[in-house]
Formats: structure tokens, C-alpha cells, sequence
């Protein structure tokens, strides 16, 4: 073997040098510093988004069981955090033994969320109606989303 081929033969270095991969090592810091930030920021919105969907989809699943039961279903707000519905099989508008009742804490899913409702209990009809108009607030740090249900039954969030 000539002296030229065996210097090119030792002097090849393959693989990262220790400076090389502190430097990558640094740059994937600062990305993942960064990508925590905008998360946690973005979070409380998106538990606001997720808590009203929670809500939103309750109430349409107890207007559906209304029509498909054929009798009325009852939500109730008893906190500021849970919501109770009832499957009001002899239609009294009250809890009776016998009737299957769930209550439902949002904040075991979505921290630092509140619930606040004006209008009447949304009661759900046989043929899918409301009794009156409700409107549902959900409200975090970040703001709030408002559930509707109106009297033709129509649940929406705005």
C-alpha cells in the first residue's frame, strides 16, 4: 500500500464530531421551548372549543333519545361546572324512583370552565321541541362560546 492511499485511509473521519452534535442538540432545545410555549397558550382555547362541543353534543343526544323514547328529557345546570339530564318517563318535569338521571362534571375534562344558563331548563319533546329558549355560557380565561337551543329543538353553538 503506497503512503498516499494510507494517509487518505486514516485522515477519513466518519461520523459527527462532539461540537457537531451539541449544536443540534441546542437547536432542538429552542424548537421544543417554542412548541411548549405555543401550546400552553393555545390550550385554554381549546378546552373553551372542547368544553361547548361537550355541551353541545349532550343536548342534542338527549333531544334525539326524546324523539326516539317518545318522551320528554330534562337538562338541569344544578353548578356552575356539571349538568344533569333526566329521561322524565311519566312527563311530571321531575325526578321520580325508577328514572335514569346522569350529571355530567365538564370540569373533570376541561379545567377552569364554567357553565352559566339563562332561560328555562332545555326540556325536550316527544317530536324533538324545546319549551322555550335557552342559552348556555361557557366561560374560561380565554373567553366564551354560547349554546343555544331554541324552541323548534335547533342546539347551536355561536
Amino acid at each position: 500500500m503506497n503512503e498516499g492511499k494510507r494517509t487518505r485511509i486514516l485522515g477519513n473521519t466518519l461520523g459527527f464530531s462532539l461540537t457537531e452534535i451539541l449544536v443540534v442538540l441546542a437547536v432542538l432545545a429552542i424548537f421544543a421551548r417554542i412548541a411548549v410555549a405555543n401550546y400552553v397558550a393555545l390550550r385554554p382555547g381549546l378546552q373553551l372549543n372542547g368544553a361547548a362541543r361537550e355541551v353541545l353534543s349532550k343536548l342534542m343526544w338527549a333531544r334525539s333519545k326524546a324523539v326516539e323514547q317518545n318522551n320528554q328529557w330534562i337538562i338541569t345546570f344544578p353548578t356552575n361546572h356539571t349538568l344533569q339530564i333526566l329521561d322524565d318517563k311519566n312527563n311530571n318535569g321531575a325526578a321520580d324512583a325508577g328514572e335514569w338521571t346522569q350529571t355530567i362534571d365538564i370540569s373533570t375534562d376541561y379545567s377552569n370552565v364554567t357553565l352559566s344558563k339563562s332561560g328555562s331548563d332545555p326540556t325536550f319533546s316527544p317530536r324533538g321541541t324545546a319549551a322555550g329558549n335557552t342559552t348556555i355560557t361557557i366561560n374560561n380565561s380565554n373567553g366564551s362560546r354560547t349554546v343555544t337551543v331554541t324552541g323548534v329543538g335547533n342546539v347551536k353553538i355561536s
